[in-house]
């Protein structure tokens, strides 16, 4: 089967230049399509899509209410949420991550670039680009916002210590290949490694298991100099 994709932005040209270029893929197609985020979360409850690509401002419920809707929804457990944002703000890149996005992509990407994206989201993979990780160390992880509980290290308990390294230095933003040069491993090794973690400790993505990482103080932030 492929992945089956909605679409949430109110900007209908928008909306409809995503769908030709989605649909003219053989691995992929449009379900359904959400001018605001009320009807998007809606929609995803009726059509269940692999992903929703859902712009941040909208009028009436924004992206990010809608994207916590759907993330905290137990039966739409196996749809994740890419964020399309004008700007990798600290506060939208927090705000989302919180809420259970997958990653973001900007809406000036190239068609290659965002049916990359389509396609490492739907495989489990976490889409955050460099800006986005420091984003979620700075403000997020520093700064939490009022009323977030942090993880209790007992979370972690289940977990080897091999999966903790593993994790720690994914938290830092590192690659597959950079942690397996690191660690003396195989990429495929750490593969396993990082989906054994995010299986054990219920996460979603990669982006939820670096979240995980820093709340449970697996890895400390430190600071920004300046």
């Amino acid at each position: 089967m492929g992945i089956r994709v909605l679409l949430a932005d109110d900007q209908a040209l928008l909306r409809a230049t995503f769908r030709i270029l989605i649909d003219s893929c053989a691995d992929m197609e449009v379900v359904a399509e959400a001018s605001d985020g009320a009807e998007a979360v809606e929609l995803t409850r009726a059509h269940r899509p692999d992903i929703v690509l859902m712009d941040i401002r909208m009028p009436g419920t924004d992206g990010l209410t809608a994207t916590a809707a759907i993330c905290a929804d137990p039966e739409l457990s196996a749809t994740r949420v890419l964020i399309l944002t004008t700007f990798e703000t600290e506060d939208y890149v927090a705000e989302a991550l919180r809420a259970g996005a997958s990653g973001f992509l900007g809406k000036d990407v190239t068609a290659d670039t965002l049916l990359t994206g389509l396609r490492t989201v739907a495989s489990g993979e976490s889409l955050l680009s460099p800006s986005a990780t420091r984003s979620l160390i700075t403000r997020f992880l520093l700064a939490p916002a009022p009323g977030t509980h942090l993880a209790p290290p007992e979370r972690l308990a289940d977990l080897t210590v091999r999966e903790r390294e593993v994790m720690a230095l994914a938290a830092e933003g590192r690659s597959n290949t950079e942690i397996a040069e690191d660690l003396t491993l195989s990429p495929l090794t750490v593969r396993t490694h990082i989906h054994r973690a995010m299986t054990k400790l219920d996460a979603r993505d990669r982006a939820q298991l670096v979240v995980i990482a820093y709340q449970t103080g697996l890895v400390r932030a430190t600071p920004p100099a300046g």
